[in-house]
C-alpha cells in the first residue's frame, strides 16, 4: 500500500508518493500559481490519485484557497484530505509559541522533520518564498523563529520597482564587486543573504548557548551551503520527512 502527502507552499507545491516503508518513490511539483486555474489543479492531482493508494491523504499547507480546491477534488475521488494543523500534533512534538494560529504549517513540518531525523536542537533555514529560521530543542519542542525577505521574492520586487534592474539568476560567483549591473547585483544578493544567514544563526546560537544541527532547505540551499560559517546538511525534502512523520504516528 502506498501513502500520498504533499506541501502547498505560496512558490510551489509538491506531492509525493510514499512507499510502505515511508520512503518517497516519486515526486510531482508545479509552480503554485499556476493552480489558481480550476482545471490546472484537476490535471495535476488527478493522475496522482492511483490505486493501491491509502485512502487518507495529508497536506501541509500556507495556501488555504488552493488546499480547499484539492481537498473538493480528492473527495470527489473518494479519497479523505486532512491538513497537518487539524491533527493533534501535540501528540509528536511541543509548540511553545505566542500563537499558533499564525504558524505556517510548513514550519511546523520543518522542525518534526528535522527533530525526528537528527534527535538533536535543530535549526532549519528554508530558503523558499521567505527565508524562515525555525529552532526546535531537545526533547523535541519548537520554540520559535525568525522570517527574513525571500531571495527571490526580493529579486522579483526589486525588478519591479526600478526602470532598468534585470531579473536575476543568482549564482555563486566570487566576485566583492560588479563593474557591470549584473555582476553588481549578485554580489549584493549573495553577500548580503550570506551575512544575513550567518548573522541569524550566530545570534540564535548564542542566544541558547548550545550547537544546533544546521538543515538547509529550498531553492538556495546549495549555494549558499558553500558560504556559511557552520557545518550545515542539505535535504531538500525536510518538509516532505516532517509530514510523512505526522501521518506515520497520527493518520490511523
Amino acid at each position: 500500500m502506498n501513502y500520498l502527502v504533499g506541501d502547498i507552499g505560496n512558490t510551489l507545491t509538491k506531492i509525493c508518493l510514499v512507499n510502505k516503508d515511508y520512503k518517497i518513490s516519486k515526486e510531482y511539483s508545479v509552480e503554485t500559481k499556476k493552480l489558481f486555474l480550476d482545471n490546472n489543479i484537476y490535471k495535476f492531482i488527478s493522475p496522482v490519485l492511483k490505486k493501491n493508494l491509502k485512502k487518507k491523504i495529508l497536506f501541509s499547507s500556507v495556501v488555504p484557497n488552493i488546499y480547499s480546491r484539492i481537498k473538493q477534488i480528492i473527495h470527489s475521488k473518494n479519497f479523505q484530505c486532512y491538513e497537518i494543523k487539524n491533527l493533534p500534533l501535540k501528540k509528536i512534538i511541543k509548540i511553545n509559541i505566542d500563537s499558533y494560529s499564525q504558524l505556517g504549517s510548513d514550519r511546523i513540518a520543518n522542525a518534526i522533520g528535522a527533530f525526528n531525523l537528527f534527535k538533536s536542537n535543530c535549526l532549519v533555514v528554508d530558503f523558499g518564498t521567505a527565508t524562515t529560521f525555525d529552532i526546535v530543542k531537545k526533547p523535541g519542542i519548537y520554540i520559535g523563529g525568525v522570517i527574513a525577505p525571500g531571495i527571490k521574492s526580493s529579486i522579483l520586487n526589486l525588478n519591479k520597482s526600478t526602470a532598468s534592474l534585470p531579473i536575476l539568476n543568482l549564482k555563486p560567483n566570487l566576485k566583492v564587486y560588479g563593474k557591470n549591473t549584473k555582476d553588481a547585483l549578485n554580489a549584493g544578493f549573495l553577500w548580503g543573504y550570506q551575512g544575513l544567514i550567518n548573522n541569524i544563526i550566530k545570534k540564535i546560537t548564542l542566544k541558547f548557548g548550545t550547537k544546533f544541527k544546521i538543515i538547509l532547505t529550498g531553492g538556495y540551499a546549495k549555494i549558499f551551503a558553500k558560504f556559511i560559517n557552520n557545518k550545515s546538511t542539505i535535504d531538500k525534502h525536510i518538509t516532505i520527512k516532517g509530514i510523512m512523520f505526522i501521518y506515520k504516528n497520527l493518520i490511523k
